[in-house]
């Protein structure tokens, strides 16, 4: 696609990153076939392919209103059209320069500012935002259904394991999951330890930046980027193995440190090494447990023969489009004999996409509902996804529990 960059961005960063993403798109359109929000909109502006002629027009120089500002909104950033394009358009990282230029152009109402500067700040804070999803948790019976949704049920997250390992591995110290379900990192840590990791969680790390970086925060998620780096990084250089990450929209976001932070001198270098070091829990995980798999299985298929139980799996956005992962949880749940339903349209977002569920709510439960339907068509009796905001987003729309895998996985290897 031919650019013409405006005088004002000519030489800069995002100039030069926007020009090189744009010429590669070819018009060709088959990012629209898998966007979710043309498939309801039908809207070519509510498509990868109009969004990206928005976005030309701004970098080109035109001026953009409210309707750009609308149509680059509801953009869930699932990413599905990377995963569809044969010309291999960036076009995640394209939507974040649109979206900060525009934003830095079209004043937005006192209502959407006050709205996105507390889920900027509250949600990123774990001193603000725990005890306030607790006393959510405590009066949620009586919450109105709109604000239920958002307050999962208070699960209890079990034992933290108390042995050492010589072999250890940092998860992230993250912001809303410990908060809303602070079982899936304790469900993470049992299981490790039964394979002989010990699981570390750098109290001086933090929120992984992904909210204020969709956010248009792009300097705060910055900052939250360079002090999880300083973290993280005295534990690489001790010999700690890996970065795992249990929230497939954190690991997603972490595994961009090293182009967030690419012009940045003093971190670039570092920021490379936590690339390098950070796995999703669904890739790195397992080849730990690939020695045991076929004694866990017999061990399940003894203790399991009566249940029976069918479970759907949901993968993320974030997990298959955002870092490329696809089918590891699939074929782990395989290999220990997990009786899988197959699931239509596997590849749609559910509508969660981190603050996109409070921001565009009509869209979000269309979409929530769309997939329901797909994974409940077998009737599961559990369904299993791989991200926080899938999770609770999910949850508020069936009385099919819905859990993260390791959770599962957790009490599946409890055999006592």
């Amino acid at each position: 696609m031919e650019t013409h960059l405006a005088g004002w961005l000519k030489g800069t960063a995002d100039g030069l990153e926007a020009e090189s993403i744009l010429r590669k798109c070819v018009h060709c359109g088959f990012c629209t076939a898998t966007c979710p929000t043309y498939q309801l909109l039908g809207d070519e502006l509510d498509g990868p392919r109009g969004r990206i002629y928005l976005m030309k027009q701004v970098v080109e120089g035109h001026e953009p209103g409210t309707s750009t500002q609308a149509h680059l909104d509801r953009c869930l950033t699932c990413r599905n059209c990377e995963s569809t394009c044969p010309s291999g358009v960036d076009y995640g990282h394209l939507l974040d320069i649109g979206r900060r230029l525009v934003e830095q152009r079209v004043s937005r109402p006192l209502g959407q500012r006050l709205l996105r500067f507390a889920l900027r700040e509250v949600l990123t804070r774990r001193w603000l935002f725990d005890p306030a999803m607790r006393i959510g948790q405590w009066v949620r019976p009586v919450l109105p259904p709109v604000l239920r949704d958002k307050v999962p049920a208070r699960r209890p997250a079990g034992a933290w394991p108390r042995r050492e390992h010589p072999r250890k591995v940092l998860i992230l110290n993250g912001c809303t999951q410990p908060a809303m379900m602070p079982g899936i990192d304790a469900a993470t840590a049992r299981v490790l330890d039964r394979v002989g990791v010990q699981v570390v969680v750098e109290r001086r790390s933090g929120c992984c930046g992904a909210i204020r970086h969709h956010l248009g925060d792009t300097g705060g998620a910055l900052e939250q980027a360079r002090r999880n780096v300083d973290a993280w990084w005295p534990h690489l250089e001790r010999g700690t193995e890996a970065i795992v990450i249990n929230a497939s929209g954190c690991g997603a976001m972490v595994k961009d440190y090293a182009h967030l932070l690419r012009d940045d001198s003093r971190y670039a270098g570092r920021a490379q090494r936590i690339v390098e070091a950070t796995k999703d829990l669904a890739e790195w995980l397992p080849a730990q447990l690939a020695d045991s798999i076929d004694a866990l299985r017999a061990q399940l298929g003894a203790r399991d023969a009566d249940r029976g139980e069918r479970v759907a799996f949901h993968p993320p956005c974030t997990l298959q489009h955002g870092q490329r992962i696809r089918g590891e949880v699939e074929r782990l749940l395989d290999a220990l004999g997990v009786a899988r339903l197959a699931v239509a349209e596997s590849h749609l977002c559910c509508g969660s996409a981190g603050t996109y569920s409070v921001l565009q709510p009509a869209l979000a439960l269309q979409l929530r509902d769309r997939k329901l339907a797909s994974l409940q068509a077998g009737a599961p009796d559990l369904i299993l996804s791989a991200n926080i905001g899938c999770l609770a987003h999910l949850q508020a729309g069936t009385a099919t529990p819905v859990r993260h895998w390791i959770e599962w996985l957790d009490q599946a290897m409890d055999l006592r």
